[in-house]
């Protein structure tokens, strides 16, 4: 599972700013893309514990993409207030800048925050990554350093992708 995992969000840190992911903070100490890749490790386990066949490779773009508004939402702007209930469109119009998206990894961005966002989320995918969400976002709220393998995980790939350019 791990090696789909990484391999996907090798792939799509090519010519894309999901890198940018990494520089801003989600919940307490945990940044967005680590969220995102927990979100997504979540979603996979609780459909192979509860047997819900799954479309495995958009599941994983959609959940690495289901946060990618790409700003800090913790600056105090004003216009940060309503975050919950206006990210899932900006992070599908930055995931439709820099992807090319199928329709359930376009479900999966738009309605994981349901039910803030009022149209309740049509595939499988897009309902497990919503659940996950939740889970993961209650782990980092009440607890810090959460996810240290993951974390890790993200920055070796980071320098590798570094190293590669020079």
């Amino acid at each position: 599972m791990e090696r789909e995992v990484i391999g996907c969000m090798r792939e799509m840190m090519k010519d894309s700013r999901l890198s940018g992911m990494i520089e801003h903070m989600q919940h307490g100490d945990t940044p967005c893309l680590a969220h995102t890749v927990a979100v997504v490790y979540c979603a996979l386990d609780i459909a192979k514990r509860l047997g819900i066949q799954i479309n495995k490779r958009e599941l994983i773009r959609g959940g690495i993409l289901h946060d990618y508004f790409l700003y800090d939402w913790h600056d105090g702007r004003p216009e940060r207030r309503i975050h919950g209930f206006t990210h899932p469109g900006k992070a599908l119009k930055n995931a439709e800048t820099d992807f090319d998206l199928t329709d359930r990894e376009r479900d999966i961005i738009k309605k994981h925050m349901f039910p803030l966002t009022a149209v309740p989320p049509k595939y499988r995918e897009a309902w497990l990554i919503c659940i996950a969400d939740k889970i993961c976002a209650i782990k980092e709220t009440t607890g810090r350093g959460v996810y240290p393998e993951i974390k890790r995980m993200i920055r070796r790939n980071e320098q590798r992708r570094r190293d590669s350019r020079l």
